[in-house]
């Protein structure tokens, strides 16, 4: 039987006329109508397709036509649909993000690779962190602090020199953002059924905005952040070039 696939892409014009190519070749259907969704453009568009089409029972695989692409397989017109039938299947959860504002308005996001919390003025950010309602941490002074998934712990993680999590380990990564004090702290692995919260302290005087996969909220005074078991993102890649075989091979670059 024949794949009927949804080709969605990225406004780059070299995903446009991947998207067009592709089209011409092999048809296409609405995301609601689709066996399989190819996305075309880099991770920031591979996010930004999962977080809009996780309703749907398709998995997406994507195609690199952006710059990094760790979430995205190799471009190529010829042979989609045998690949697709090879493909092998990641099952990632996304977190959860409850922000609650100085205003008091609640904001609430789910995020696939991680949910940060970053100082919004001049002067460091003042944070204090409980985990499962116990008190870790009384006060870290520092540019932010963020909580990833395994999925997302090579994105901004990494390059705030957090752990990279092998896929299906059952921890979260939290990671300081050029901590002041403790001076040197690192970060933590917490259990990945964990609720974190950070807590602004001084945030009139030391504002604070929350990010969950690039989407902000502003001026915060307490973030709240756990797994969310109830949904499950499908994600396909090429056999032998799955999420697990890019974690290990991120390490020996």
């Amino acid at each position: 039987m024949t794949k009927k696939i949804a080709f969605l892409a990225s406004e780059a014009p070299v995903a446009q006329t991947a998207r067009a190519a592709l089209i011409g070749r092999y048809g296409d259907v609405a995301p609601e109508e689709a066996d399989v969704i190819v996305a075309l453009g880099g991770d920031g568009f591979m996010l930004q397709t999962l977080h809009g089409t996780q309703e749907l029972p398709a998995p997406v695989y994507g195609m690199n036509r952006g710059t990094v692409g760790f979430l995205m397989n190799e471009y190529s017109e010829s042979d989609l649909i045998a690949r697709l039938d090879a493909a092998e299947e990641e099952l990632t959860n996304p977190l959860s993000m409850r922000a609650t504002c100085m205003d008091g308005s609640v904001h609430e996001a789910l995020a696939i690779n991680e949910v940060s919390v970053l100082r919004a003025g001049p002067q460091a950010a003042k944070l204090r962190i409980t985990i499962d309602g116990r008190l870790r941490l009384e006060e870290l002074v520092c540019d932010g602090a963020l909580i990833a998934t395994p999925a997302g712990s090579t994105a901004y993680n990494y390059s705030a020199h957090g752990p990279i999590l092998p896929i299906g380990s059952d921890v979260l990564a939290l990671t300081a953002i050029a901590p002041f004090r403790p001076r040197r702290w690192r970060g933590a692995l917490v259990p990945k059924d964990a609720v974190v919260r950070f807590e602004i302290l001084n945030p009139e005087k030391r504002p604070v905005m929350a990010e969950a996969d690039s989407r902000a909220v502003n001026n915060v005074r307490s973030v709240e952040i756990r797994s969310e078991m109830t949904v499950q993102h499908h994600i396909l890649f090429d056999p032998g070039h799955g999420l697990e075989e890019r974690l290990i091979r991120e390490q020996f670059v």
